[in-house]
């Protein structure tokens, strides 16, 4: 009985299974890629309901990030500012302007604002901002300069491998606790000189094992 298919298509089926291994890996390897943190949240950056900029506020006025996030050096969160923070200055500050009609009516009917948290960590990883800005690590080491965002976005991966990195050297993100908040400081020598001197007197020493960070 005579061949159904040549002897030449056995080559081409070698060839075509290749092709599609290949393509198979490289589309876990894509997949893996995309989906690893440093990548998937690194640049996200929700519709906010009120049009705040960070670079008026915290930029152009050189508004302290305390002023708003006021419990960031006695608590383990950073407090998303009431509405009555606002209209702190907007009861005399653009009274009329439309974008600031729903800090109004929230201000009128006590209802909050709902803004979208941006730099979010898994239920199971446990942070504390109280302890870091109390070492010396400054909001620009995990959000970057906020000061100069019209738009907040999540400028840092935020992962494992990230926040182990720091544990693990931390000295240049080290500052003087009262500077933490400066976000435009510039040292005056290596940072990382600076870091090293004051974990010495604070007697810092990051955890690295997995009960620093999961509890």
């Amino acid at each position: 009985m005579p061949a159904i298919f040549p002897k030449s298509s056995d080559k081409y089926l070698k060839i075509a299974g290749a092709v599609i291994g290949v393509l198979a890996v490289g589309g876990v390897a894509l997949f893996a890629y995309v989906s690893y943190p440093t990548v998937l949240e690194t640049g996200y950056s929700p519709k906010q309901p009120v049009p705040y900029s960070h670079k008026i506020h915290a930029g152009n006025l050189g508004m302290d990030c305390y002023y708003c996030h006021s419990t960031v050096y006695k608590a383990a969160y950073a407090a998303v500012p009431a509405t009555e923070t606002c209209m702190n200055c907007h009861t005399k500050v653009k009274t009329d302007s439309p974008r600031l009609e729903k800090v109004r009516q929230s201000y009128a009917t006590g209802q909050p604002i709902p803004w979208v948290q941006i730099h979010k960590l898994p239920d199971y990883v446990y942070f504390n901002h109280q302890v870091h800005l109390s070492a010396g690590v400054s909001c620009v080491s995990c959000h970057g300069r906020i000061d100069q965002m019209i738009e907040v976005k999540e400028e840092k991966p935020l992962n494992m491998a990230w926040c182990l990195e720091c544990h693990r050297n931390p000295a240049p993100n080290i500052r003087p606790a009262e500077l933490v908040t400066k976000l435009d400081w510039v040292p005056d020598r290596d940072p990382a000189e600076i870091g090293r001197e004051i974990i010495a007197a604070k007697h810092i020493n990051p955890p690295t094992n997995c009960s620093g960070c999961h509890r």
